[in-house]
């Protein structure tokens, strides 16, 4: 690790927390640096791209903490089927074969960019007074998104807002709120499954060396973005981060299958 890859991670940490917490999808970003720049393989990267923005997650929702008064009750109930379903997400990455998770790599960063490129669509479906379902449903839907974000996470945000949509009385702002604590609870209990030990010797690992730099600029991102988000034109960023995902995906189809 030289000074210069140290700076590289922590600039990385930094621009995904920061695009987390003002449009959502900075795994788009991170994960790829991770895969490509940095040459790791899919599943470390994954593994290590998540345990490095669960600090900028946490910073980010202190940010939103004074819209979370009208929610906190939604907070407390989603509790256990985020634990339950971000652990076995989390753990079916540990036994996924490195080959398997090589093919959906493409599979799922086209989804989270597609859902990124429907944001607006979502958030106003979202904002939208629909009928409730009942809580139970809720705790299901709130069971698969943990565990996709688990398992890898970009998109997982997007998708908790239109499924709050259905039985979360409030606005978006509030359901924000209540996303970023979810989506903090999602990630920080997939890198505890990550640092268990039992996993084989080969096994892809969290790579701390990469990690330590981007948490410390996860960090600092994710509480920058929080207080200066008004300023920014997310719809454009979004634009951006959606059409850099769909390029991802191609690269990734393309370096599978040319067997590089």
């Amino acid at each position: 690790m030289t000074l210069g890859t140290a700076l590289l991670a922590g600039i990385v940490g930094a621009v995904s927390s920061a695009i987390n917490a003002v449009a959502g999808g900075g795994s788009l970003v991170s994960f790829p640096v991770l895969r490509v720049g940095f040459g790791m393989p899919s599943v470390a990267a994954n593994m290590t791209n998540t345990s490095s923005l669960w600090p900028g997650s946490l910073a980010g929702a202190f940010g939103y903490s004074n819209l979370l008064a009208k929610t906190k009750h939604h907070l407390r109930a989603l509790i256990f089927s985020t634990l339950l379903g971000s652990t076995l997400g989390a753990w079916m990455l540990t036994v996924t074969s490195p080959h398997l998770f090589d093919v959906l790599v493409p599979i799922l960063i086209l989804f989270a960019a597609t859902l990124l490129t429907l944001q607006p669509r979502i958030k106003a479906w979202a904002g939208r007074k629909h009928e409730g379902v009942p809580h139970a449903v809720g705790f299901v839907l709130q069971f698969f998104v943990a565990m996709y974000g688990g398992y890898f996470g970009a998109g997982m945000g997007i998708m908790m807002l239109a499924a709050f949509s259905l039985y979360v009385e409030g606005d978006i702002h509030e359901y924000n709120a209540l996303k970023n604590w979810l989506g903090l609870i999602i990630n920080f209990m997939a890198t505890l499954v990550f640092v268990l030990p039992g996993k084989g010797a080969n096994h892809p690992r969290i790579d701390w060396s990469i990690a330590a730099p981007m948490i410390v600029g996860s960090i600092l991102g994710g509480y920058a973005m929080a207080r200066l988000s008004q300023r920014i034109d997310s719809e454009k960023l979004r634009v951006v981060i959606a059409a850099y995902g769909f390029i991802a995906a191609g690269y990734f189809v393309y370096h599978l299958f040319s067997g590089g």
